[in-house]
């Protein structure tokens, strides 16, 4: 078919009646689907089950050093799970906390720690005038909520096919001393599923900030969720801390963590690394917050995946799950959407989401639309700060949770009220 473009205005009606027809039919079928969120689907819930019984009554629950995992202490998490996760970040296990379940928890109380005492030494930012946040977009929408439940300021930063615009980010971090921090997922970006350029990341490394408590939040929430086992279509990334070391900036980063996505959403293992200084800093809070966190959780998930190599053959039965859900997204826009130029949408090699584009004034239409149809989608500007996409065009396509005869539903629903939303809107200019 040719492009929506070049279709003059009787053509158009007559599409639009078309569409409508198929719509109503759509409707009447009472469909029920969710993609509103990027959870793992029961199939990969059931690889993790035998870390259910990888500690029972007659285990030994004494970790490598010593301590009776069952009992109160150790503030920043057991030997191995520290040097588990440091495998996971690439660093060493001394400049890693384990914490509970949560990585986004981490986020919030590194902001809130932030907020109250400042950053090693640095006036709380609660005390000063003005706070603000660099936030890539689209991006993820439970990072802005947290700077947005604090008042922070956040100012859009496009997205580009490397990453962040760093011409921008340098701009701003080096002129405003009220900027305090960027979020970022490096790593199968959520939602576009791209990952940062070698370049990109030396480039974040080598900022110079206008403020000396200025913070790079990692959140390396995807550093292992590769769709692929061949290297070649594996995407790989510098080491931040690695760069921001060599960069003279080694206290500049936090990196973010877990297991949710890995195991169990919710029981998890979830982790900070950053430099020593920051390290320390962090153990001041901590130890008047907890006496430690769940060590009999940390020694069970070391005990099931024995070291990273098992690990990583872990997340290749992700994969396994996964890459053919990502196939058939891919596949239902490339054949439907393709050569209409009303949309455009990301192609990543890991990760749990795809990014689409639509027509600009389009996407809160198309995602109305297929709420009415059941399908539920992750709501319209969800991938912007206060939840305002500015041209109202990006949608987040979260694959993983139905099942694959529902995610072909799914994909029908979503390109048939795409393109019912753009015959609309182009007949309304």
């Amino acid at each position: 078919m040719a492009t929506y473009e070049t279709l003059d205005k009787e053509s158009l009606k007559n599409l639009k009646a078309d569409l409508e027809a198929q719509y109503v039919a759509v409707k009447e079928a009472g469909i029920k689907l969710d993609m509103s969120r990027g959870k793992p689907a029961a199939d990969q819930l059931a690889l993790s089950m035998d870390i259910l019984t990888t500690i029972n009554k007659e285990s030994d629950l004494t970790s490598i050093d010593g301590v009776d995992c069952r009992n109160y202490g150790v503030l920043d998490g057991i030997p191995e799970a520290k040097k588990m996760m440091g495998d996971v970040f690439g660093c060493p296990a001394e400049q890693v906390i384990v914490y509970g379940t949560s990585s986004l928890n981490i986020m919030y109380d590194t902001v809130s720690r932030a907020m109250t005492h400042g950053v090693m030494g640095s006036t709380p930012w609660g005390k000063l005038d003005k706070i603000k946040f660099l936030c890539p977009v689209p991006g993820y929408d439970r990072h802005f909520g947290i700077t947005e439940f604090f008042g922070i300021e956040m100012i859009n930063v496009p997205m580009l096919d490397e990453g962040p615009d760093m011409d921008m980010v340098e701009e701003l971090v080096s002129s405003d001393p009220s900027i305090k921090g960027i979020w970022c997922v490096p790593k199968y970006a959520n939602p576009t599923g791209i990952s940062y350029s070698v370049q990109t990341v030396k480039r974040f490394a080598a900022l110079k900030p206008a403020a000396e408590d200025f913070r790079i939040f990692w959140d390396n929430a995807y550093i292992i969720h590769h769709l692929f086992e061949e290297k070649e279509m594996q995407d790989e990334i510098p080491n931040i801390l690695e760069e921001c070391e060599k960069a003279g900036n080694p206290d500049m980063v936090y990196q973010f963590g877990s297991t949710s996505k890995i195991t169990f959403p919710g029981s998890g293992v979830a982790a900070i690394s950053s430099s020593k200084g920051n390290i320390a800093d962090i153990k001041k809070q901590m130890a008047v917050q907890t006496i430690g966190h769940d060590k009999i959780n940390q020694l069970r998930h070391q005990r099931f995946f024995g070291d990273y190599n098992g690990l990583m053959a872990h997340m290749m039965k992700h994969a396994a799950i996964l890459r053919p859900k990502f196939a058939a997204v891919i596949e239902t826009f490339e054949k439907e959407l393709g050569s209409l130029g009303i949309a455009t949408w990301t192609n990543p090699k890991g990760g749990y989401f795809i990014s689409l584009d639509v027509m600009e004034g389009c996407a809160k239409r198309i995602v109305g639309l297929c709420a009415e149809a059941g399908l539920v989608l992750t709501g319209a500007g969800a991938t912007y700060p206060y939840g305002k996409d500015p041209k109202d065009s990006n949608i987040r396509i979260a694959p993983s949770y139905p099942t694959p005869e529902e995610l072909k539903k799914a994909c029908e629903v979503l390109v048939l009220c795409v393109k019912l939303a753009t015959v609309e809107k182009m007949l309304a200019e």
